[in-house]
């Protein structure tokens, strides 16, 4: 597997970087009216690949907030990673074409898996599926509904798909800095052999050390949030915890 990537994150709501919690749009949090001047800073700050939400996307099922992702690709040469409102090809191909390195589908993994296996098998290594949880069942729409599957059920659909990587998020932590839930995602990333990724109240350093921990050695990362808007994550010390692992080879 690679390496380890701790993924700071960018919600865009209404063109601005906002934090939701759990994925209520009444409940958000504007960080900065720039994204591209905050993608920017994470890239200073010797982050390696930036992780995308266009909030407004995932409710209205289209990309709503293009001209900010726009920005903040001509802003960063780092890869990013993006979901919210990507339902059909063309707007897998258009993100490709502007530079997204790799899309996020979440609703139409749901809904229309086919889909998604149809682009995996188009763009290989370009395509991660987003499922985000609440009590363990997936939701959909922007979380404004919850599916009677459970994460693992459809991760499963996609085993040989050529899916990238999963991203795992458990709702009622999101936003919330009570701390990833390592048991929940550790145990989805047992279940498939697609690389996992842990998101949803990473609050800490100790969240850092837990996902390098050896239990969770077959999380390919996380992704941070809140914690590093308001401070509680110092960027320097999590990115040298992550090499420091990287250096002693665990994890590969």
């Amino acid at each position: 597997m690679e390496a380890v990537i701790l993924f700071p994150a960018i919600d865009l709501k209404n063109g601005e970087c906002v934090r939701l919690e759990q994925g209520d749009m009444a409940r958000a949090t504007v960080f900065n009216t720039n994204p591209a001047a905050q993608a920017r800073t994470f890239q200073d700050q010797g982050f390696e690949y930036l992780h995308v939400v266009d909030l407004d996307g995932a409710f209205a099922g289209k990309p709503v907030n293009a001209q900010a992702v726009e920005a903040m690709l001509k802003t960063v040469t780092m890869p990013v990673q993006l979901g919210g409102g990507i339902r059909d090809m063309k707007t897998v191909e258009g993100w490709l074409e502007k530079g997204i390195t790799r899309v996020i589908i979440g609703t139409a993994a749901v809904r229309d898996p086919a889909f998604v296996k149809q682009a995996a098998a188009k763009f290989p290594g370009k395509v991660a599926v987003g499922l985000d949880a609440r009590d363990g069942k997936v939701a959909v729409e922007g979380w404004a509904e919850t599916s009677e599957v459970t994460a693992l059920e459809i991760a499963k659909r996609f085993e040989d798909a050529g899916v990238a990587a999963i991203i795992f998020t458990d709702i009622a932590r999101d936003g919330l800095l009570k701390g990833l839930n390592l048991d929940a995602t550790i145990a989805l990333a047992d279940g498939v052999s697609i690389p996992v990724i842990a998101s949803g109240g990473l609050a800490s350093l100790d969240d850092v050390k837990a996902m390098l921990s050896p239990r969770a050695s077959k999380l390919a990362g996380a992704i941070s949030g809140r914690a590093l808007y308001d401070g509680r994550l110092d960027p320097a010390q999590a990115i040298a915890l992550i090499a420091a692992a990287r250096a002693s080879g665990n994890p590969s």
